[in-house]
Parts: structure tokens; sequence; C-alpha cells
């Protein structure tokens, strides 16, 4: 033995060689105390002995447990520094993404793609279960050596499943899957932010009305000395829903962990609480119910400490520890203490104290507790083991799992459809996007004279009927044509100053949305596609809603539109013309109207009665009986007024009466007001005929004349502040609106494209989700190939 003296490999060689030398020499003495029991003096100095032995060996695994440590403590030193080299870039090589991380990568993965965590994923993963306030955050908080988890005094603190992956590193830092941010864990203010941004993330992850969420949080913790595993902490089982919490929170709770554990790869790490009664221990039988044989659990027992203290029998310890306690059977048996209940302590004090705690133990002293089993080291050693152990029997055979799959996926893409490329959402929406940008451009292609003429007419039917009604039916009533430019001028000024400016940007923001639409809807032949007709609808509604035509739009359309009305002169006969097909086109559309109102008021003529067997309903006839009784009364005074005067309303309802019909006078005036409108419209377009010679006057300012053609002169106005405020939307349009609109679709795409949610609910289908699920899968199943050929170099 003296070639191993030198060095401390020799050391630890005879420190193993002194070890089975005591636990011989104890265990003869221990047979021979028992066999030579006649002799009271030899049976004290045997005892003696055996005691002596006993601490012996306990001081000589303690004095190999610490040189182990030392060596490790060493053997971190000099990893650290290889890694901060590595990370530095000193030895130029590229970095490779660690095996932890490759698997830690697959998990997320599948945990996005099969969030209901059915049985395709059996993947190993170290799911950590147990009572409420048993001590599992805190368990799993000395494996990762950094406070990372919410603290709380006795109420629920984890919410939803929270996935930790340990790795080495030269730093010891914390990372979430979905953000960049580095925590500093040998920093208090980076670990009380991270605690924080976890204790956010599972309030956002609990849907209203419930306590607990099955969304997983993944978080990396990396750092020297920790060992590789995935473990996922859960929300502790509860016996009794409390106030404030949802009804059905036990059975959630349950639900969650009987999810994970029945995952026949998974390794269940189930803490104990050894300060209570072991009687009051559920998750024990929900475990023993998921793994009756104890395969894959491996069982812990926290706050050892205080269950020394407090137990009458310590061997009632023992009994836990053996498995003799319980119903349920483990691979292994860990006692730990994290901490003496203060929740500023470090991870480092706590180690110390649980170092003393175990050396001054009578549980090691009498040999109740191995040493392998006690410190959260070894166990965390032990469940690294098991992970490992259990990643290499199971990994092979899920990833041809997922090949079997992906050839299923596949060969229902090929049947279902054989032209199509496999589009996955985010792909699809890139192609969306491209299309809609490119019709919203399409936008800027449209021609001035479309613009205007759409403009011109759109702003004609909106404001023809406050043209006609509001300004040349009252100023027509007037008596001379002085009066009846000046009554048009007050009115046109009135509107203009009020309603017409508002009415012009109206129409030219209806007219763009309409335009907008139609280049979105509209189908391109053969080559379109519907499975974005949604995403299109909801990108046109968004963007419309987002935009605001300029305010100062109105003030300058005013100025406008108040110069185009002012000026009377018409400069040629050919403008001449135009107003006078304006104004008979016009009048025409309102004859139109007129005759209809009257056809339904008095019901079909002989005619329509003869021929289609149709009959006038008594209201009906009144009316027509009324009807024909004003015609008489306005064909013997063509020029009467607007109004009935009110003896003229008693002498027709007195001819009528004589005829047996009986009529209220306000049937009476109603009736009136459209016979009365037919005859002035029937008027006025004779008139526009005899006008087509009046150009000749007009440039004389009718002067000699019996002719007056001042309402020709009013639709000119009217038509060329038409033209003059279409021209303006348009250039308003071209120069600054539709630029504005498609910076609007630009960012309501970039929206859409940072929220997965909208993805998700805009492009559906089945063709949309096979191609999701054949995208997972592929890169699930490469993922998977990739760290089983790296698990094999580490071989």
């Amino acid at each position: 033995s003296k070639q191993y003296k030198k060095g401390l490999l020799g050391e630890l060689i005879l420190i193993q060689q002194q070890i089975q030398q005591h636990e011989e020499e104890a265990r003869r003495a221990a047979g021979h105390f028992n066999s030579g029991s006649s002799q009271q003096k030899r049976k004290v100095s045997d005892k003696d002995k055996i005691d002596q032995l006993q601490q012996e060996l306990l001081q000589t695994q303690l004095k190999y447990q610490r040189m182990l440590e030392r060596l490790e403590k060493e053997n971190k030193e000099l990893r650290k520094v290889v890694l901060e080299k590595d990370d530095k870039g000193i030895h130029h090589r590229k970095v490779k993404k660690s095996l932890i991380d490759m698997y830690s990568e697959v998990l997320d993965i599948l945990s996005d793609y099969d969030s209901s965590y059915n049985t395709q994923d059996h993947l190993p993963r170290v799911v950590v279960v147990g009572d409420q306030s048993a001590g599992k955050t805190s368990v799993l908080e000395m494996i990762a050596q950094a406070r990372i988890f919410p603290r709380g005094s006795g109420e629920m603190m984890t919410r939803a499943p929270v996935k930790v992956t340990l790795s080495e590193g030269p730093h010891h830092v914390g990372i979430f899957k979905d953000s960049s941010r580095e925590f500093d864990l040998t920093k208090e203010a980076d670990l009380a932010a991270l605690r924080h941004e976890i204790e956010i993330r599972m309030r956002k992850s609990v849907k209203e009305g419930q306590t607990v969420s099955s969304e997983t949080i993944s978080l990396s913790v990396k750092g020297p000395g920790l060992q590789r595993m995935v473990l996922v902490d859960l929300p502790g089982v509860i016996s009794t829903v409390t106030s404030g919490m949802a009804a059905d929170t036990k059975e959630t709770i349950f639900n969650i962990s009987r999810a994970y554990m029945q995952n026949p790869n998974a390794i269940i790490l189930c803490i104990q609480d050894g300060s209570v009664d072991a009687e009051r221990s559920i998750v024990t039988d929900l475990v023993s119910q998921m793994d009756p044989q104890g395969k894959r659990t491996i069982f812990v027992l926290t706050k050892v400490d205080l269950a020394e203290k407090n137990l009458a029998s310590p061997s009632r310890i023992q009994q836990i520890i053996e498995g003799r306690l319980f119903p349920m059977k483990a691979l292994g048996y860990f006692a730990v203490v994290t901490g003496k209940g203060n929740v500023n302590e470090s991870i480092e004090s706590i180690k110390d104290y649980e170092e003393d705690f175990f050396q001054n133990s009578r549980l090691l002293k009498t040999g109740m507790l191995k040493a392998h089993q006690a410190t959260t080291k070894n166990l965390s050693l032990a469940v690294s083991d098991c992970f490992w152990k259990m990643v290499r029997e199971s990994v092979e055979q899920q990833a041809d799992a997922f090949k079997a799959t992906r050839f299923n996926l596949e060969t229902e893409w090929k049947n279902n459809f054989p032209r199509l490329r496999e589009l996955d959402r985010h792909e699809l929406f890139e192609k969306a996007k491209n299309e809609i940008l490119d019709e919203v451009i399409s936008l800027s292609q449209v021609t001035p004279k479309h613009w205007e003429e759409s403009l011109k007419k759109k702003l004609w039917e909106r404001v023809s009927t406050h043209v006609i009604e509001n300004i040349y039916l009252p100023a027509a009533q007037t008596a001379n044509s002085g009066t009846f430019n000046t009554t048009v001028d007050i009115k046109l000024k009135q509107w203009t100053d009020k309603q017409l400016p508002n009415k012009a940007v109206e129409v030219a923001w209806e007219t763009l949305q309409e335009e907008f639409s139609r280049f979105m809807t509209e189908q391109k032949g053969k080559d379109h596609d519907d499975i974005f007709d949604k995403l299109k609808e909801a990108v046109k509604e968004e963007s419309i809603k987002r935009h605001n035509w300029n305010a100062l739009a109105e003030d300058s359309l005013r100025v406008i539109q108040h110069n185009a009305l002012e000026d009377r002169s018409i400069s040629d006969k050919q403008q001449w013309d135009a107003a006078i097909q304006f104004m008979e086109e016009t009048l025409n559309t309102r004859l139109n109207d007129t005759l209809s109102v009257i056809r339904d008021m008095v019901g079909p003529d002989w005619k329509e009665r003869w021929m289609y067997w149709l009959n006038r309903t008594s209201e009906q006839h009144t009316r027509n009986e009324t009807k024909n009784e004003l015609e008489k009364l306005l064909k013997i005074n063509e020029d009467h007024t607007a109004y009935l005067a009110n003896d003229e309303v008693t002498t027709v309802r007195k001819n009528l009466e004589a005829r047996g019909v009986d009529v209220d006078p306000i049937l009476i005036k109603d009736t009136w007001h459209q016979i009365y409108r037919r005859h002035f419209l029937r008027t006025a377009v004779d008139h526009c005929n005899l006008c087509r010679r009046g150009f000749y006057y007009y440039q004389r300012h009718f002067v000699d004349s019996e002719l007056e053609c001042n309402d020709v002169v009013l639709f000119w106005r009217i038509q060329r502040m038409l033209a003059i405020t279409a021209n303006t939307l348009r250039q308003q349009l071209i120069n600054t609106e539709v630029r504005r609109l498609e910076k609007n679709v630009k960012e309501v795409l970039e929206d859409f494209a940072e929220s997965s949610e909208k993805k998700l609910q805009l492009l559906t289908g089945k063709r949309v989700q096979l191609a999701e699920d054949l995208k997972k899968v592929r890169e699930i199943q490469e993922k998977l190939e990739a760290f089983i050929a790296a698990l094999h170099q580490e071989k």
C-alpha cells in the first residue's frame, strides 16, 4: 500500500480500506459480544469496544466524505477555468450545445406540441411531487444551489409546473426558455427578480376562476458543479380546499400530478415532510398508485432535524428510510435538511447546517441511516444517475415512435393535399403577409380618373337629397330670380360651413375602404387560397379601425368648396349643356322616385287590376280619390304654391264626403305634397328643355328676356363643386391617406406576427394543423436523433 500513499488518490484508497477493516472488526466484536454474555465484566469491555469501533467507523466515513468533497471542489474549480476559457473563445472552436440542453430543447418542443401531455411523450424527466409545504421546492433549490422559487408562509406558492434544466457552466445563471435575459444567481437582486418573474408567469398562466395551471414554465439553470438533469416542480398536493381557492383545485392538482407521473419513464422524486406524522401524508398513496413496484421512485424525507428532535422514537425515522412504514416502494431512500425555517438563509449556510447536523446526528452514529443516504448532495448525485440511466434505456425507443408518427403524418398529407407544399402556420402567415402587402400597393396603382369618378358619384349620392330638398326646392318657390339667387347663396354658405366638408371626408374614407376591401377580397382565379380569407378580413378590419383621416383636411376642403360655390361664371356652351344634362338627370331621378311613391299610395291602376287581378286596399282607394280631387285643383291653378290653404283642404274634404269618401285632413296634405312635387318636377324638366337655348341670354344676364335659367346656374355650381372636391380628395388619397393606410397594414401585420394566439385564431383548418404537426414531429425526431448521436459519443 506504500505505492498509494503519495497523493490524494492514495489517501482515498487507504481510507476505503480502513472503512472496510473497521466494519469487519465491528461485526466480529458484535458477534463475540452476543455469544459471550456469561461474564458481566467482559460484556462491558466488549460493548465499549463496539462503541469505539462504530465511532472510528463514523469518523473514517466523515473523513472520506470530506476528502471527496475536497476533490470535487478542486475538480469544480478546474472545470470552471476550462469552461470560462471556452466561453471566452480562447480555443477558437465552435461551442456545441451540451447534452442536457439538447434534451431539454426536445422537451420544450414536446410541451408546445403536446400540451395535453398524452401518452406520445414518454421521455424521461424528474417529477418532483409532495404534499403542500413538505419542502419539495427547497429540495429543488438545494439541488440547483440557488434560491430561485417564490417563497411564502404556509400558502400555495407553486401554482404551475416549473421545468428546471440543470447543467454545468462557468457562471451560475438562470435563463427562461422564451427570454434572453440572464439572471446572475450569485447576486441577491437578480435572485429576487427571478423569483418575482416566476411568480408573475405563474399568475399569468392561471385562468380566471382557477387556482393552479397546467401550463409549464421552462427555466434553465447553469453553474459550476451542477448535476445535469431535467426536473419538473409540481404544485403541492392538498387534502382540503381552503377559502380563496377554486372548488376544483384539489382535483386539478391530482390530475396534473397523475399526468406527469403516468409517463412510464418519468422518475418520481417523492418528498415527505419528516416533521409531521407519516399518517397525514397524501402524496405517498398517489405515488404508490402510479408506481406500485417503486422501479422509478426516489423517496426523500425532509426536515429530518425537526423529526429527530420531536420524535420520541428515532426508530420511526429508520422505518421510513428503510421503506417499512409507507405502503409505497422506492429505488432509494434519502434524508435531507434544507434549512432552519428562515427564508433568508443562503444555500451555503444551509449546506453547512445540514453537514453539521448529520455529523452529530444519532441517526448516523447508531447506524439507522447510512452515510450515502444523507445530504442533498448525495441525493442530487443519485437522482442524476437514475435520470441518465432512464434516458439511455428509453430515448431510442421514443425516437422510433416519433419516426413512425412522422411517416403516418406524411402519408396523410400526400393523400389529402398532394399538390400543396407543407407550410406551417408561420410560413402561411408570411405568405399571406406578402400577398396583403402586394394588394395594398395596388391601391397606389388606381388611376386618378377612377378615384375622381368614384368620389364624385358617391359624394353626389350622399348630398343630392340635401341639395334638392333643402336648397333647390325652397329657392324655387320664391317669386323672382333675385330672391332665388339670394336664397341659394345663403343656403349654400350655411351648408358649406356646417356639413359639406365633413360629408366629403366621410365619402372619401368610405371610398378608400371600398377600394381596399375590393383588393383584399378579390379572388385571383384558380390561384386563390381561401385559407387566408379570415386573416385578410381581420387585417382589413384592424387597419381600417386604426386609420384616422387627416384632421386638417376638412378646413382646407371648406375653403376650396366655398370658392367653388361662389363662382357663377359659366365660360362656354359646353359647360352650360353639361349643367342642363346634370340637372335634367337629377330631376328625372327625383320624378321617378315621386311617381313610385304615388304608385304605392294609390295602388294599381286599371290596367294592372285588369291584367294581373290586383286590387286596391281601402286606404289606397281613399288616397286615389284624394289624388284625383287634388289634380283637379292643380289643373285649375298650375301656379299654385307648394302648400294648401286651410279653406282648400276643407273644400277637398267636403267634395270627397259628397262622393262617400271619409278622409282625414292630414292624409289630404300628405297626398298633396306628392302630387305637387310631381307637378313641380315635371315643370322643372320641361324648363330644362327651354333652357337648352338659354346660354345666349345667360351671357346677357337675361336682360330683355322672359327666359330665366338661374336653376341651371345652381346645378352648374353644384356640379363644379363636386368636380373640384373629388379632385382635392383624390390628391389627399394618393399623396397621404393611401400611404398612411399602407403603414397601418404593415403595423397590424407586425403585431399579428408577434401574436401566436392571433395566428392560431386566424389560420385554421385540417391543412394548417397537419402541417404544424408534421413540422413539430420532424423537429422532435431530428433533435432526438442528434441527441442520441451525442449521447453515444459521450459513452
